[in-house]
């Protein structure tokens, strides 16, 4: 018998949920689904689970105890457009073998991560 086959859903408390709903919508252009707070992704892409030591730093500056990864198309163009808005993008774009990473701060200080996987 399988038991987890995958991540159902991410979700976290924010101080001003629906400001921050808006700001997902505006830069991140995740779209709010019409029957609940939030959005739902159809996509057959893979998705990577893991734990973190509790004394990471890769989270930082967030204090938040986890980061969200977005799988997205054109990292490269998506950061230049982010900038533009007045987004802070954190660090700098990564290219490893196993894709493109860029990292930004939500208006509440979780840092996420942004991800074109490779070709």
């Amino acid at each position: 018998m399988k038991r987890v086959t995958g991540i159902g859903g991410i979700f976290f408390k924010a101080e001003h949920p629906e400001a921050l709903l808006a700001w997902y919508e505006k830069h991140l252009g995740i779209q709010l689904a019409t029957n609940m707070p939030g959005s739902v992704f159809e996509s057959a892409g893979q998705t990577v689970w893991s734990v973190f030591p509790k004394d990471t730093k890769y989270f930082s500056p967030s204090t938040a105890p986890f980061m969200v990864n977005y799988r997205v198309e054109n990292l490269l163009e998506l950061v230049k457009v982010l900038r533009e808005e007045g987004v802070e993008v954190l660090d700098t774009i990564e290219d490893p073998e196993y894709g493109k990473f860029a990292w930004v701060l939500d208006p509440e200080g979780n840092r996420i991560e942004l991800w074109e996987p490779p070709v």
